[in-house]
């Protein structure tokens, strides 16, 4: 019995030493040139940048070696009724949409129901080409407005679109191109963009990746969990606004937050779910910027993968994208080399500063 009894204490020992050992190492992350931050540090550091920029609320994950290694959520849902933000809370992810919905069109690839470089109007004709661009648009293919540079613009609001370049060579950043490749999709499949067009994409994307609440689509779990939007300090909405709710946006409808969106991008950094050369094709340059391109000396960003922009820095190639509508804005970045990624969903104006003002703990993020 003594024996029996001496056993059981060192495997109590052992299990309470495995339990602190787990415990320390939860205590720190990684930044993305690989040195550790404390999580302490890290909390108190946001919560004193959100207090100074007057946040509202914040849902933020960091991927270190590939692993979801930090979430955490500040703040409030409306700054009016000081409702706490939870894991559940859901944000708007406002462009994020886009870098997923490409994700998805390379699924199409990888099935064969798309071509990347087969002209686009020989799947389905734009409706919209002003007569002096329609010769041009039949250069158009999936390649060219993944990487914008189409020559679409981001909206045409109903008016008729001229080209303003020969497409492939130049860039315009452009919703209505990530939209009309929706359309073409949605027509190949014979669903058109609506209800039965996000099953299929939870099919090929959300469900596989355990993205379990991020949707297009209004639904029941948007409505209970939808944080409030805030604009210059002031509360806006938390249904669906402008948008009807049942259409599929692919460049700007999705609804998620950061630790859900964050397998995404570790799918991205696994390279899971795509074939290799997929993968290959989504994270090369295709749009090069010229040295005078006005993004390019505002941010560094050197061009545009398939989905993705991306930025040269010291520790590795950064794949970026931001997400603005406003009264809530997200972003997210990876760096393979590093196997290192940034989610951030919130719901106010307040974004940028805010990651600038995160990069004096955690380097550069943007």
């Amino acid at each position: 019995m003594k024996h029996l009894q001496k056993i059981l204490l060192i495997v109590c020992i052992s299990l309470i030493s495995i339990t602190s050992s787990g415990q320390n190492e939860a205590t720190y992350i990684q930044k993305v040139n690989g040195e550790q931050v404390e999580v302490a540090v890290l909390n108190r550091h946001i919560e004193q940048l959100m207090d100074s920029l007057k946040m509202p609320g914040l849902s933020i994950a960091i991927i270190n070696d590939s692993k979801l290694a930090y979430h955490q959520t500040f703040g409030v849902s409306n700054l009016e009724t000081e409702k706490k933000i939870t894991t559940t809370s859901i944000f708007e992810g406002a462009s994020l949409s886009k870098p997923i919905f490409a994700y998805f069109v390379l699924k199409m690839v990888d099935k064969g129901i798309i071509d990347l470089d087969e002209p686009l109007h020989t799947y389905l004709e734009h409706p919209g080409i002003a007569e002096n661009s329609i010769e041009k648009s039949k250069l158009i293919t999936a390649r060219m407005i993944l990487s914008h540079s189409s020559g679409f613009p981001n909206f045409s609001r109903g008016q008729k679109v001229e080209l303003p370049f020969t497409p492939g060579e130049g860039f315009v950043y452009s919703g209505e191109g990530y939209q009309y490749l929706a359309a073409i999709i949605g027509k190949l499949h014979n669903v058109g963009w609506k209800a039965k067009f996000n099953e299929i994409f939870e099919k090929e994307v959300t469900k596989p990746l355990g993205m379990q609440h991020t949707s297009f689509l209004w639904n029941a779990y948007l409505a209970e969990n939808k944080v409030y939007g805030h604009f210059k300090g002031k509360p806006t909405k938390n249904d669906h606004g402008q948008w009807s709710g049942k259409t599929f946006n692919a460049f700007s409808s999705i609804h998620s937050e950061a630790s859900e969106y964050a397998k995404f991008i570790i799918a991205m950094l696994k390279r899971e779910g795509l074939s290799e050369a997929s993968f290959d094709e989504m994270l090369q340059a295709h749009n090069h910027f010229s040295v005078d391109n006005e993004l390019r000396k505002e941010t560094g960003q050197t061009g545009w993968g398939l989905g993705f922009a991306q930025k040269p820095t010291p520790n590795g190639l950064m794949h970026l994208h931001t997400g603005n509508n406003h009264d809530f804005q997200a972003y997210t970045m990876f760096v393979p080399k590093q196997q290192y990624g940034l989610v951030i969903f919130t719901n106010s104006d307040k974004m940028l500063p805010f990651i600038q003002q995160l990069e004096s703990i955690l380097g550069a993020q943007f």
